[in-house]
């Protein structure tokens, strides 16, 4: 049986998720002394320490993806808190697309083990990260009832009055990641928290905060450049004139309370309307791939532009309460099927819609374009990146977390090991430089040292300069790495599509006469 998984079901009958051996491991003590976060600053933690994490952040996730575009932000109302509510099919790339496409900070809360790990532990105390023990832990002997019920009620408390303050929070009703294509049975955690962050406001004359549903989609989330669509829906209103006035007494003094059950499911029940609609919303994936091959077949033989990823889902989605006849889905299925297994879809399928596409020359051109600066500054990139690539694949393809976690890895090495390493190895090249720049000038005629001049404070300002320049290099290694792994993609797509075509030519025909 597989390590962390004994067949624990919830009080519904429902499979407890499986443990991962760091979410086994519940460090009370640390969990209870973790920091609380502020709420009369800008910052519900560390200012400097969530400004650099930001930055670091959307520098990673933007490269992870090949394109990400982002809808619906003007729908969130900018005087009051959030609270934003996704399915959770991506680890930690989930909130990190919340937190850098929403316009206010975060209260953050997570599962405990996010506190307590080495290094993210650290960052997550400077993000001021309200633990939250699962049922799954409770369940298995982590901690005691009365402990978790202490934590969590804490944990929540602080939450919900940071979005009582106007901060923005992200909460993930399924309790966990998971592999599905559509929604799992929601939890309660959200929706108690936004209905006592209502209370605190109306305790304390604010404005009642709103939760907001948002779309999560991503082409194949386990793939390092992939698309990203960031989908915010229209924010619900909380029923505030409903609160009892004991729920906002006590949580507006600084307590917890739980709020009545059935607002509590009443809100549950009206998100998962909402939210279902926004995730693939079918029984496999298989019916998400059929269907996107009709898509793009539809837009192909209508001589239009291919459809973006965004326009992509917004078909898909059309298609589930617009079905197309029996035949054509069976046709359309075996299709997709055998495309997702050369990890190919239905854009892969050619104009005249007779087969799948070959050599674009066009495309080739740009993609031999990209290749050069990455091919030029490899060796700077397998000297700044080189552990951290090796490290965040082999990791995120061995966690016993699933599928969903590898790109968390992938994040998390190419971030803190970028941050941690590139300023020792820029300082180490650096002194290396200076150390030999006499030879330097005589081989190349420059002076690295004495660009500002050859007093000791102009060489000083000299040092920091090539310093600076090695970082700078170092992120330009990385951009082009990112930009050429595109064209590689490219090149094993247009591999796969050769090897694939005959499998698939004979149903794409059929499929082409019968949409016809």
């Amino acid at each position: 049986m597989k390590k962390g998984f004994d067949g624990a079901r919830d009080r519904h009958g429902d499979l407890l998720p499986e443990l991962s051996a760091s979410a086994s491991k519940m460090k009370y003590e640390k969990l209870v002394n973790a920091p609380l976060p502020t709420f009369d600053k800008d910052y519900p933690g560390s200012p400097f320490f969530m400004e650099l994490g930001y930055f670091m952040l959307r520098r990673t996730i933007y490269s992870q993806f090949r394109t990400f575009e982002v809808t619906g932000t003007e729908k969130i109302p900018t005087d009051r808190g959030s609270m934003c509510s996704a399915w959770h099919t991506n680890g930690l790339v989930d909130p990190v697309t919340i937190f850098l496409s929403h316009p206010k900070k975060f209260v953050v809360g997570g599962r405990h083990d996010l506190v307590t790990r080495p290094i993210l532990g650290f960052w997550a105390r400077k993000f001021a990260v309200q633990p939250v023990v699962r049922m799954a832990e409770l369940l298995r002997g982590g901690c005691s009832e009365e402990e978790a019920n202490y934590l969590n009620g804490r944990s929540l408390l602080n939450l919900a009055t940071g979005i009582s303050h106007g901060f923005g929070c992200a909460l993930f009703p399924e309790g966990t990641s998971h592999s599905e294509s559509h929604l799992i049975r929601l939890k309660t955690g959200p929706f108690r928290t936004v209905l006592a962050a209502a209370a605190h406001a109306k305790a304390n004359g604010r404005t009642a905060p709103v939760l907001i549903p948002i779309g999560l989609h991503f082409r194949t989330r386990h793939l390092f450049r992939t698309d990203a669509w960031i989908e915010y829906g229209e924010p619900i209103e909380l029923p505030h004139d409903e609160l009892p006035q004991e729920l906002i007494d006590k949580v507006g003094s600084g307590d917890w309370m739980e709020p009545p059950a059935d607002l509590v499911t009443g809100l549950r029940d009206q998100l998962q309307e909402k939210l279902a609609p926004m995730t693939p919303n079918r029984d496999t994936f298989s019916e998400v791939h059929r269907d996107g091959v009709i898509a793009h077949m539809k837009r192909k033989m209508q001589n239009k532009p291919e459809l973006t990823w965004r326009e992509e889902v917004l078909e898909v989605r059309r298609m589930k309460s617009q079905p197309e006849s029996q035949e054509i889905q069976n046709i359309a299925t075996r299709v997709g099927d055998k495309l997702d297994e050369a990890g190919l879809d239905g854009r892969d399928i050619n104009s005249s819609c007779d087969g799948l596409k070959g050599v674009s020359v066009p495309g080739t051109t740009v993609n031999l374009l990209k290749l050069i600066p990455f091919l030029a500054l490899l060796p700077i990139l397998v000297l700044s990146m080189g552990w951290q690539i090796a490290l965040g694949r082999i990791l995120g393809d061995k966690t016993d977390e699933g599928l969903d976690a590898r790109t968390s890895y992938h994040m998390l090495f190419g971030m803190f090991g970028s941050m941690l390493w590139w300023p020792i190895l820029a300082t180490i090249l650096t002194i290396i430089t200076a150390v030999f720049n006499s030879d330097i000038d005589a081989e190349l005629g420059i002076d690295l040292m004495a660009m500002f001049g050859g007093e000791i404070w102009q060489q000083s300002i000299s040092f920091v300069a090539v310093w600076c320049i090695m970082i700078f290099s170092f992120w330009l290694s990385a951009t082009c790495f990112a930009s050429g792994w595109d064209a590689v993609a490219d090149f094993k797509r247009w591999r796969s599509r050769s090897k694939t075509n005959p499998l698939v030519r004979e149903d794409i025909v059929k499929l082409r006469d019968l949409l016809n």
